[in-house]
């Protein structure tokens, strides 16, 4: 059965440096990028299916509904892998489904409406229907470790903070 080391919420899915240390983290064997139209575009999954490449890791690119899938069938197979979206709302359907994971980093979330986003940390906006569905992977869904961290090198916030800024 597989295990999911680490699972990741960074619109920039697999980058530099980040990545590279990511990778080299205890019994990492696969890095799985769950992404709805990067899996559906050839050049597009090429282009991450390469870049995972030079982590040493194998590199699988599926939509979430193949993620649900291999997971129900497969359980991940032998994979011990990072599992990277670019969304919380897709790692959160994830969760619901059924997909175990305990340490959950949130890295990278760009603004998207001014008017409902607040910059949480340094590198990520977050409205509060994310902080909301963070809040509920941590309390019923056994996501025990939530947390943003841009990189490994940087200060970690916890979760608890970030949710402070929403109220909850």
């Amino acid at each position: 059965m597989g295990v999911i080391n680490l699972a990741r919420v960074d619109e920039r899915l697999i980058h530099g440096q980040v990545m590279m240390t990511l990778s080299q983290k205890s019994g990492v064997n696969s890095i799985f990028v769950v992404d709805e139209v990067v899996a559906k575009d050839k050049f597009m999954r090429d282009l991450y299916k390469n870049a995972g490449s030079r982590t040493g890791q194998k590199t699988i690119v599926i939509t979430p509904d193949k993620a649900k899938f291999y997971w129900d069938e497969f359980n991940f197979k032998e994979y011990n892998c990072i599992l990277i979206t670019k969304t919380v709302s897709v790692i959160y359907d994830l969760v619901k489904h059924g997909v175990p994971m305990k340490e959950l980093n949130i890295g990278g979330i760009a603004q998207k409406d001014p008017e409902k986003d607040l910059l949480v940390t340094k590198s990520v906006y977050l409205n509060k229907a994310d902080a909301e569905k963070l809040k509920d992977m941590n309390e019923n869904y056994g996501v025990e470790d939530i947390y943003f961290q841009a990189t490994p090198s940087a200060p970690k916030s916890s979760l608890k903070d970030v949710l402070k800024q929403f109220g909850l």
